[in-house]
């Protein structure tokens, strides 16, 4: 029976159309496909702008957590509202051919008041903002969000001279009034007017199927696009703006960039021209050049206007992980937890095992610091984790099955192997929950302590306004030196119940990752 290829998208108008687009262009090919829309946080926080969120994928998270829960196979999205950093283990598997990138201005009555001091325009865009008040800077910039027709319906109801809106988005609805003007002057967003196709990297079947679906020049412009904005560090938090095309005539690429201040006061443009396969290092030249005439130093001075928040990771984090919160969020990390692995005896793994737990990667590795995978003959292998099974597959052998929690899997093999025995590889330091359940329900559990967790704590500043935890370790470790006076953002159920023993507030990422915590923070830093 042929895959029914599920496909992620927002349910506003506009991701609808993109998402039938995708699904026309698939069954064209022979595939069945079925839409399955999630709500994004940009579509429910509607009275902020989008810089004051604080987070780089408003409109992505809740699509990428689905993908990641196995709930959707691919997920469409304007490619302007994905971060520039993609979530561990999710990859762009296709870019659709590129639309209209121009922003447009959708006008109340006519063009005179450009040349009046006292002009009156809406955006929820910090680029628009900056850029209109660069070229106009008496005039007011209102703030607009909302779905396509929300916005319209506020440009109707209110008494501005205008809106800025992205072309291609008006266009694929239909709602392009006859009398919007082309801001051909205005560099729109890195990737406006790009459609992106993401899907998990372990799905190899699907990255093939989405390949046919690729467009090479649009996927290379909206490349180096983004790489200009990653370089720059600045998501939606700065008004940058940038635009690669091809002129095939000439077969070169012309790339150019904007950076300005948030109140259009300061600009620094830049723009490049290289042969088509000559481009590699456009981006970071450009970026380069205006980090060099004092590009940091105008985000620097914005950042000073706005609240300040600072977190503390209890495990080094990485710096594409740094790059999802907000770049004027003080973040400082180091790992509160210390790993040893032990010297396992090869009595333990003479003979092949018939059921073994591994409940998180350290337990792989431990086990492969003592053995060969070839010497790791084990019939049945559970665990705890997508990453600990993708890590296990890799090195070890198949997973038989895998739960998100401790809890969980003790659950199900206690109904699956009541009677049995497992071989349990674990720390010194861990929760009873799984061995106690088993043992409840007449299993007999060998536990081999394969590696020692050892506390490693830091002394936390007093102007830490929250913390993350990653596992019940982390927060024993932190309580040994410092006070639960902050938030405390945790990976999991588990986590969360040993800080709540000591925390006040306690908040739980929706995904056992990283990255989920992250989204925490930033969500935390919309409310505040």
């Amino acid at each position: 029976m042929q895959k029914i290829i599920r496909i992620g998208t927002r349910d506003s108008q506009l991701a609808m159309w993109q998402a039938k687009k995708v699904q026309k262009l698939l069954e064209e090919l022979g595939h069945q496909t079925q839409l399955i829309p999630v709500k994004a946080t940009g579509d429910l926080v509607l009275d902020k702008p989008l810089y004051e969120l604080g987070i780089t994928g408003i409109f992505t998270k809740n699509l990428d957590i689905a993908m990641l829960n196995d709930d959707i196979d691919i997920a469409v999205h304007s490619m302007k509202d994905v971060p520039t950093v993609l979530p561990e283990g999710i990859i762009q598997a296709a870019v659709l051919k590129r639309a209209n990138y121009n922003d447009i201005l959708l006008l109340k009555d006519n063009e005179e008041f450009m040349a009046q001091p006292n002009g009156v325009i809406a955006t929820g865009s910090l680029r628009r903002k900056a850029q209109w008040l660069n070229r106009y800077p008496t005039h007011t910039v209102e703030g607009l969000r909302g779905n396509v027709n929300t916005r319209l319906q506020k440009l109707e109801d209110n008494d501005w001279n205008g809106a800025i809106f992205a072309a291609a988005g008006l266009e694929r609805v239909g709602l392009r009034p006859k009398g919007a003007v082309n801001l051909t002057w205005m560099i729109p967003a890195p990737a406006q007017g790009a459609i992106m196709i993401t899907a998990l990297d372990e799905n190899e079947e699907i990255k093939e199927i989405c390949t046919e679906l690729n467009d090479k020049d649009t996927e290379i412009c909206t490349g180096i696009e983004r790489e200009f904005l990653n370089r720059l560090e600045g998501g939606c938090t700065a008004p940058i703006g940038a635009l690669a095309f091809i002129n095939e005539k000439e077969e070169e690429i012309n790339f150019k960039g904007v950076l300005l201040s948030r109140d259009g006061k300061k600009k620094i443009e830049v723009s490049k021209k290289v042969k088509v396969g000559k481009h590699k290092y456009v981006a970071k030249d450009c970026a380069n050049y205006v980090i060099d005439k004092g590009g940091k130093l105008i985000m620097m001075e914005d950042e000073g206007i706005e609240k300040q928040f600072s977190i503390y990771s209890t495990k080094k984090l990485s710096e594409a992980q740094k790059k999802l919160l907000p770049t004027h969020m003080s973040v400082q990390d180091s790992d509160f937890i210390k790993i040893r692995f032990n010297r396992i005896a090869p009595k333990v793994v003479k003979e092949e095992i018939e059921n073994v737990i591994i409940t998180s990667k350290n337990g792989v590795e431990a086990l492969l610091n003592s053995f060969t995978s070839d010497e790791l003959q084990f019939k049945n292998i559970y665990c705890v984790g997508r990453r600990t099974k993708k890590l296990i597959e890799q090195r070890i052998g198949k997973v038989t099955h895998s739960e998100r929690n401790a809890k969980k899997l003790s659950e199900y093999l206690s109904k699956e192997l009541k009677g049995q025995e497992v071989t349990y590889f674990c720390s010194n330091l861990r929760l009873d929950t799984l061995p106690l359940i088993l043992k409840a329900n007449d299993i007999v559990v060998n536990e081999v302590e394969a590696y020692k967790t050892m506390y490693s704590p830091a002394k936390v500043d007093e102007k830490v306004n929250g913390v993350l935890f990653y596992s019940p370790s982390t927060v024993e470790s932190y309580m040994e030196k410092n006070t639960a006076d902050k938030i405390a953002f945790c990976i999991g159920d588990s986590t969360a119940n040993e800080a709540k023993k000591h925390f006040k507030e306690v908040q739980i990422a929706k995904m056992p990752t990283v990255e989920s915590v992250l989204e925490l923070v930033n969500l935390h830093f919309v409310k505040e």
